[in-house]
């Protein structure tokens, strides 16, 4: 099935608009936010063809988007993690960050350097889930689908994944003082 991008923008424009100005409740951010979206679809669009629901791939990517959003956001504020109970707050999303301080890009990379190693260190299966869904931005139901199992399966997956990541970062002293002090 080929999909035009400009046709799919005329038709889903003022839904995504709509969508982000819910999650945001401000217009400004709504808009940007909204380019934001707009910017991952065109990234992804050779994707387009292999979807078959398309507003809730853009959906998604809406949603996506506005979390990682909110968790910059987080992360700008310095809480990320201050105590090893708090470190399954999503210590992935530590790898992608805007422009920082040279101090702040040093920082990011060695715990980015961490995080990947970790999950380098994951079985298989879960380390190919977490890069589905964090890295290269999947839903649920694209992970299934690529890895042909139940939207439950990967949800499972993505939970024991997380948890035996906490183990392992948890059971090495540098990389938990390192996440920590972040």
């Amino acid at each position: 099935m080929q999909v035009n991008i400009e046709d799919v923008y005329e038709e889903y424009n003022r839904y995504i608009y709509f969508l982000c100005l819910k999650l945001t409740k401000n217009q400004v951010d709504a808009e940007d936010l909204m380019q934001e979206v707009w910017m991952k679809v065109v990234r992804y669009e050779s994707y387009m063809k292999e979807v078959d629901h398309l507003k809730a791939w853009l959906t998604t990517i809406c949603m996506n988007t506005f979390r990682d959003r909110y968790r910059k956001q987080v992360r700008r504020s310095k809480y990320i993690a201050n105590q090893p109970e708090q470190l399954d707050v999503s210590i992935l999303d530590l790898i992608a960050s805007d422009i920082l301080s040279v101090e702040d890009q040093l920082v990011k990379e060695d715990v980015g350097e961490i995080v990947r190693s970790k999950v380098a260190e994951l079985d298989g299966i879960y380390q190919k889930t977490v890069l589905y869904f964090y890295v290269h931005q999947f839903s649920l139901i694209e992970i299934a689908e690529v890895m042909k199992v139940s939207i439950g399966t990967v949800k499972s997956r993505l939970f024991r994944a997380k948890q035996r990541l906490k183990e392992l970062i948890m059971n090495d002293e540098l990389a938990k003082d390192s996440l920590i002090l972040v």
